[in-house]
């Protein structure tokens, strides 16, 4: 594994230009929403540092086990990615998946012990979600249950970074479930923008959203959970007090996503493809720019 290896690696299966940014609101995000949620002040620096950590050695782990998972079915379907293609071993991706593990557990704990348990919760579900349940052929058969199932690890994952904030406080916002709700319909607006393909990128054994519903149908699926992702925004909002910032910015955000489905849906070519994910990755980062820094800014003006 050289480190021309390791660094092609990442820009095609975890690209830090990308990742790095949405990881660092979302992790803010969910600290600050947590405080404003239930009246606190902001926690010090250090939570902020220890939940951009632990969330983006969160993610790399995801990644490491959907190598492992799907590797037999990306040699079948899709040779040219890293592992397949011998860029770099299933075994050295593993590797650095087992070294992040004692990383982020000493992360957690050196900011609050407690938060091991929450920690774990998130792992028992990934490890639950690599062995696809136990039920691999039923659940692939049932794409929607699929899709729920593994989008269920975002409110967790998100309960463990608000927790750096209210669990050294003792209790959690009563709001909160609001925001764990918003991580769980973005996650689904990430992960079936992504695979909304134009129909000559479709590959035959890869499954796609688009694939599976035909591309009007999923575009209007993926607009309905925009949809429901900004009300939860302005419900956010309303518990931070800047339910007027939701309203106007988010549904002007959500507009413009709504017209990119439109697009797709209308004439699903390669660039309204490109549109249409580039959009998912936007308001998913809006959403959280919106909900945790909005209260902070207002209260500056």
């Amino acid at each position: 594994m050289t480190p021309a290896a390791l660094w092609t690696y990442q820009k095609e299966r975890f690209p830090l230009v990308r990742t790095v940014p949405l990881l660092a609101v979302f992790s803010a995000a969910s600290i600050s929403v947590s405080a404003e949620m239930a009246g606190r002040p902001l926690p010090g620096w250090g939570a902020f540092v220890t939940g951009f950590a632990v969330a983006m050695l969160l993610f790399f782990q995801m990644r490491v086990c959907d190598e492992y998972k799907d590797l037999e079915d990306d040699k079948c379907h899709r040779p040219d990615r890293p592992i397949p293609r011998g860029l770099i071993s299933l075994r050295a991706v593993l590797t650095l998946g087992l070294v992040s593990l004692p990383v982020t557990a000493f992360a957690a704990w050196a900011w609050h012990p407690p938060l091991l348990w929450l920690l774990l919760m998130v792992w028992i579900w990934l490890l639950a979600m690599t062995a696809e349940f136990g039920v691999p052929e039923w659940l692939k058969a049932r794409p929607v249950l699929y899709l729920l199932s593994h989008m269920a690890i975002m409110p967790l994952i998100d309960l463990l970074l608000t927790a750096m904030e209210w669990l050294p406080a003792g209790t959690p916002a009563f709001w909160l479930g609001l925001f764990l709700a918003l991580s769980f319909v973005n996650g689904c607006v990430l992960e079936i923008g992504r695979k909304l393909w134009a129909p000559q990128n479709e590959i035959d054994g890869v499954d796609t959203y688009s694939g599976l519903w035909g591309p009007k149908k999923a575009a209007l699926i993926w607009a309905a959970c925009v949809v429901v992702s900004w009300g939860l925004l302005v419900g956010v909002a309303v518990a931070t007090g800047v339910v007027w910032v939701a309203v106007l910015l988010g549904g002007a955000g959500a507009l413009w996503c709504l017209r990119a489905a439109a697009a797709y849906a209308a004439v699903p070519t390669i660039a309204a493809q490109k549109r249409l994910d580039t959009a998912a990755g936007l308001w998913v980062f809006a959403c959280y720019a919106l909900a945790g820094f909005a209260p902070l800014i207002v209260r500056m003006f």
